[in-house]
């Protein structure tokens, strides 16, 4: 059995924690929008930073890569408005050739999670997509806020975008989608007709299943929850933008990834090359698809492709976070599957790596927003939303 395993089986006994609406001070932050001339383009680069400096890895006992590091540079959010940055530097902007057209990235970096979210756009006709928003979560009270969300809203109002497509790599573990609140303000502001659906692989069912089991969601609030699954290497478009969805397994069953023009984003596939892979050990996951799923990238497309990474946890001597590689670097400086790496050797390093890692933080809370597509569960008799929570019993004594 993988280390997560027990986790998310071994429920002897089940509390609720009870969601409140009433914004967390720790996870509030505000923004506040630049405006920077450079010499080919312009870019506006807004910096969040936290009201509090209290760090939500406190009640932690062990930092994984799927917690928040407790370092000055990860209390700033970063929006890098790009047009297909190169290289991938933060604050920087440069303009390409767009024939055949290029996208406008946005990557905006959610610090308590370390998770990456985009706004990709074609910018001839403004038509854009959502890729993995973040909902803002605290343990320390159980309240959600949607501060990471509405930066992303602001973006798209003061660009003109029209958002025709908000995508879900996979069923996140480590954070809470924004993905159903976003669609609701978008619907309200684009109208019925403009419903931008919510997108993910075809594979989510198993997920669903599964997870819904374990924690007691209700079949109601899984069911077709999600607008548009994808087939493996389904094309679709962004305007005029031709994307296709990439089924990536390793990091869990269901993942996949989006290419668009010459971009990957490959979600908790490859991490940024001084880290090297996601973890493999959630129910479903598997060393050997992640590396088949890495090597499919690496070795089929171009160099010059940009891979855009789902998270980034810096170590000390980066610092600062960094959005995207391209396959060139990978393929020379990826700690886990840069060219002569084997499989055997890929896998003994991601599994040991994996025996060591302790739970993500939000790992059930996220869990069950995220297999309802980031809606919230419905309100008991009381008006409450419960979320439900295992409790691992220390001792055979019994009472």
């Amino acid at each position: 059995m993988t280390s997560l395993q027990p986790y998310l089986a071994e429920v002897c006994q089940t509390t609720s924690s009870l969601l409140t609406s009433n914004t967390c001070a720790p996870c509030l932050y505000h923004i506040r929008h630049l405006t920077t001339s450079f010499p080919r383009s312009a870019s506006r680069i807004a910096t969040t930073r936290s009201l509090s400096s209290t760090s939500l890895a406190s009640t932690s006992q062990k930092t994984t890569v799927h917690q928040f590091h407790n370092r000055p540079h990860l209390q700033q959010l970063h929006l890098i408005p790009t047009n297909s940055i190169q290289p991938c530097l933060p604050r920087r902007t440069y303009t390409t050739t767009t024939s055949p057209p290029e996208p406008t990235i946005t990557p905006l970096f959610e610090p308590i999670t370390s998770t990456f979210q985009y706004l990709v756009a074609d910018p001839l006709t403004l038509t854009a997509a959502i890729i993995d928003p973040v909902l803002d979560y605290s343990p320390l009270d159980n309240s959600i806020s949607t501060t990471s969300a509405d930066a992303l809203l602001s973006l798209i109002a003061s660009n003109g975008y029209k958002i025709a497509w908000i995508l879900e790599t996979h069923a996140h573990a480590d954070h809470l989608s924004a993905s159903s609140y976003l669609q609701t303000r978008l619907t309200e502001s684009q109208g019925e007709d403009h419903k931008p659906p919510i997108g993910i692989g075809k594979r989510i069912g198993t997920v669903q299943t599964l997870f819904s089991k374990r924690y007691g969601v209700p079949d109601a609030e899984v069911k077709e929850v999600f607008g548009h699954l994808f087939d493996d290497d389904q094309v679709f478009q962004i305007g005029n933008l031709k994307a296709k969805a990439i089924h990536l397994p390793g990091h869990t069953p269901d993942h996949l990834g989006y290419q668009i023009g010459n971009n990957v984003f490959c979600g908790d596939s490859l991490f940024n090359a001084d880290i090297g892979t996601a973890r493999c050990d959630f129910p479903g996951g598997s060393a050997h698809d992640l590396y088949h799923s890495g090597r499919k990238l690496l070795q089929n497309l171009p160099d010059e492709t940009k891979i855009w990474t789902g998270h980034d946890y810096p170590p000390e001597d980066r610092r600062e976070p960094v959005p995207c590689l391209t396959v060139k670097e990978h393929r020379e400086r990826n700690k886990h599957l840069r060219d002569g790496i084997t499989e055997e050797e890929f896998v003994k390093a991601r599994e040991e790596r994996d025996r060591d890692l302790a739970a993500p933080r939000l790992l059930h809370q996220s869990l069950q927003v995220n297999i309802r597509a980031g809606k919230l569960p419905g309100e008991n008799e009381s008006g409450l939303r419960l979320l439900h929570l295992p409790v691992k019993i220390k001792t055979d004594k019994k009472w």
